[in-house]
C-alpha cells in the first residue's frame, strides 16, 4: 500500500514522463544506472517501473543519509534499499582504506543482488549539478566484473535537481523525464577504461535526447 502511495506521489509531484528505447521492462535482473542530481532521484526511477516490477528492483542509497528515522524506514521497508556507506575520501583516507571500503560495499551490491533481485545504481557516487554528467566511479565496472550475466541498462533523469535543489528541503512541481537506454554490449574482457566509457557515454546519449 504504501509503496503504492509513494509511486503515485513521486509521478504527480515530478510529473515524470518515460521513455523506453531499444529497451523494455522486463522481469530480468538488471543494473539500472543513472545520474545523479537529486534525493528524489531513485524515488521517481523506482516508482516509473511497472508495478509488478518495483519489488523485484532495489534502489542502492548512501547509507549516512537514508539510515535513520523515517528515511530508514521508507528505504528499507518500502524500498527494500541497500544501504552502502560511502566511500572515504580527503587526506585522512589512506589507499587501503579506501581499498576495504570499496571491497565492503561491492560485497553489500552483490549480496543485494542475489539470484533475484535488479538494482538501481548511480556511478558518479554524489549529486551532481544537473548541467552535466560527472566522471564515474569504478565500483559498477567491478560489479560486472563479479556478475556479467546481467544487464547493465543506462537511464536518464531530467530536470529533478529543479524538483528538489541540493540543500533544499521542500521539492518544487518541475515536469521530469526518465529515459531507458538499450542494455551495454559488452565484450567478455572489457577493460575498466572501455567500460566505463560505454557507461558514460550511453548516459550523455540519451541527455542530449
Amino acid at each position: 500500500m504504501w509503496a503504492n502511495a509513494i509511486a503515485a506521489g513521486a509521478r504527480g509531484l515530478t510529473g515524470a514522463s518515460v521513455q523506453w528505447l531499444n529497451c523494455r521492462p522486463e522481469p530480468r535482473q538488471r543494473v539500472y544506472f543513472a545520474n545523479h542530481t537529486s534525493h528524489l532521484d531513485f524515488v521517481v526511477l523506482w516508482s516509473v517501473l511497472p508495478k509488478e516490477l518495483r519489488p523485484l528492483v532495489r534502489p542502492v542509497a548512501a547509507k549516512d543519509y537514508w539510515d535513520s528515522g523515517i528515511r530508514k524506514r521508507l528505504a528499507v521497508k518500502v524500498f527494500n534499499a541497500v544501504l552502502v556507506e560511502r566511500q572515504p575520501h580527503g587526506e585522512d583516507a589512506g589507499h587501503a582504506a579506501r581499498m576495504d571500503s570499496a571491497r565492503h560495499s561491492l560485497a553489500t551490491l552483490l549480496q543485494g543482488l542475489g539470484q533475484t533481485y535488479s538494482l538501481i545504481v548511480f556511478p558518479e557516487g554524489t549529486r551532481g549539478s544537473g548541467e552535466v554528467v560527472g566522471t564515474f566511479k569504478s565500483g559498477i565496472y567491478h560489479l560486472w566484473r563479479q556478475r556479467p550475466d546481467v544487464q547493465f541498462v543506462p537511464v536518464y533523469l531530467a530536470n529533478l535537481n529543479r524538483v528538489l535543489p541540493k540543500g533544499e528541503v521542500l521539492p518544487v512541481p518541475v515536469i521530469s523525464r526518465v529515459v531507458f537506454g538499450a542494455p551495454l554490449q559488452l565484450a567478455p574482457h572489457e577493460t575498466k577504461e572501455s567500460f566505463l566509457t560505454k557507461a558514460h557515454k550511453a548516459i550523455e546519449e540519451l541527455s542530449a535526447l
